[in-house]
């Protein structure tokens, strides 16, 4: 075991009407990355929003560097060695690196100017140790997401950071630039650092991970060496019950109703792209990151024109322009980026719901405050959204629940054809599975599904039939009863 650099002891912290966090710990050890695990909602980031100072404390005390601290705030937690590197990255995209890295604390030279040459020189020799080879000169907004974070883990050092808060690191990275972000978490932790690792991709725990630290409802549970864990152990400690289906398989409707097909679909993205949904089937879309997948779902949805081939729906020819046009016929998409076009995070939960069907509730100029409340509540009751009241502004939901909202804004535009894209990420392992339950549900009800997953054994669990694509084209078909990530991998990997 490392030397403890910090020891969270007795926290608590409470919001009107809210218990977010009770009599909890949590220690960082040098040479260590620290796994915080719990359902949204558990009191992880609550409990570094205290860590850090962006919160105060109501109980409990935080003993760092051999003594009690309370921070002022970020910055004042920052210069005293501690860092987080938030999922939404903090970065300004039309500055350039080395600007970015001393923003607020530029180096001066004698004459009390900017020491440019300083901080270009300093930038590489922090990009250096951490084996990336960037210009410092070079903008923000050229770089990918996996170098952006590489960029704010320079940052981190800059500021001689002994402890480095990671919050869902690679919930937007490719899995081909996730060994790069593990190879420099591993660097970071033979040079003593001790990592707070925040993800619900329990797979990442065990191969990165020391020991894990287990939330649930705002409480500690357990602090546990992952050499002790496996992962039913680890999703039971975290839900409070064994996840022993965690793929629930409901069988498609028993008729061979059409609802959408598409033919020979073509744009810059996508290439002779043809198949058939029926109603009350998930028809499932892997692939590779790249793949063409989201790009398909825009294209159908009308965000991209398409250069040749149809679109069907109900045996009928539609040419759909725009989103607009999209849901008034019957289609709506729910989008991979949940917070940057799923939902309007300073809006309330209502306002959230019924942005897309408005009509539906409206009579002249005039919204039928009453129905629209009525309905609302009906959906925050069947999709078991937690949320205090129709007036919580989204921005304080899990990301289970604001994913929630937007599949009952989806619903409330009566759609026959719901397109699911990634629609478990960045939420837990007990609200997937709500959300599972839900698609079926759906199935049963007779909407037709297309779910795109990154995720093998989610499209795996929970379609009815799967399209493998590659390269912007579909590469094969599979049914549910033949479908693995082998056969998937190989469809994936063949060059015919």
């Amino acid at each position: 075991m490392g030397e403890r650099l910090l020891r969270m002891e007795g926290i608590s912290k409470a919001f009107p009407g809210v218990q977010a966090l009770k009599d909890v710990s949590l220690n960082v050890y040098a040479g260590e990355a620290m796994a915080l695990l719990g359902e949204n909602g558990a009191g992880k980031s609550t409990l570094m929003k205290v860590m850090t100072g962006i919160y105060t404390r109501d109980e409990g005390t935080i003993t760092y560097g051999g003594r009690e601290v309370a921070f002022r705030n970020s910055r004042d937690a920052a210069e005293q060695g501690i860092s987080i590197i938030h999922q939404e990255l903090n970065l300004i995209p039309h500055m350039k690196i080395y600007e970015n890295i001393f923003l607020g604390r530029e180096l001066r030279n004698g004459r009390g100017g900017l020491d440019k040459k300083a901080m270009i020189a300093r930038t590489r020799e922090l990009l250096d140790s951490i084996n990336v080879s960037l210009d410092p000169e070079r903008e923000i907004k050229g770089l990918s997401i996996a170098m952006q974070q590489m960029v704010e883990i320079a940052k981190a050092l800059s500021l001689e950071a002994q402890i480095i808060i990671m919050d869902e690191p690679t919930g937007a990275l490719p899995d081909e630039e996730v060994d790069s972000l593990f190879r420099i978490v591993r660097d970071l932790k033979q040079k003593g650092k001790g990592i707070v690792y925040i993800t619900h991709r329990l797979k990442e725990v065990f191969e990165i991970c020391e020991r894990a630290t287990i939330f649930r409802d705002g409480q500690y549970i357990d602090e546990v060496p992952v050499s002790e864990l496996d992962n039913e152990k680890l999703v039971s400690m975290m839900v409070g019950r064994k996840l022993t289906d965690q793929f629930p398989y409901v069988e498609p409707l028993d008729t061979d109703e059409t609802i959408l097909q598409v033919e020979n679909l073509t744009n810059e993205y996508v290439k002779d792209v043809s198949f058939v949904l029926k109603k009350g089937q998930i028809l499932g879309v892997a692939g590779l990151a790249g793949a063409g997948r989201t790009e398909l779902a825009k294209t159908i949805y009308g965000v991209y024109p398409h250069e040749a081939g149809k679109i069907r729906l109900k045996g009928k020819d539609v040419e759909i322009r725009n989103p607009h046009e999209a849901i008034d016929k019957g289609i709506f998409y729910v989008s991979e980026d949940r917070k940057g076009d799923g939902v309007i995070l300073g809006s309330d939960v209502k306002t959230n719901m019924t942005i897309s069907s408005l009509a539906r509730f409206t009579s002249g100029t005039r919204i039928n405050k009453k129905k629209e409340n009525e309905v609302c509540e009906q959906y925050r009751k069947d999709l078991n959204v937690r949320t205090p009241s129709l007036r919580q502004r989204v921005r304080n939901l899990s990301g289970g629940n604001q994913q929630k909202v937007v599949i009952a804004k989806a619903l409330l535009s009566e759609p026959d054809v719901l397109i699911l894209d990634e629609p478990t990420r960045g939420i837990d392992v007990g609200a997937k599975k709500e959300i599972y339950i839900l698609a079926n549900r759906l199935k049963q009800e007779g909407k037709a599904i297309l779910l795109i997953s990154s995720e093998m054994p989610e499209v795996l669990g929970i379609s009815d039939e799967i399209l493998v694509m590659h390269e912007g084209r579909i590469k094969g078909t599979l049914t549910r009863e033949e479908a693995t990530q082998e056969k998937i991998m190989s469809i994936i990997m063949s060059q015919s």
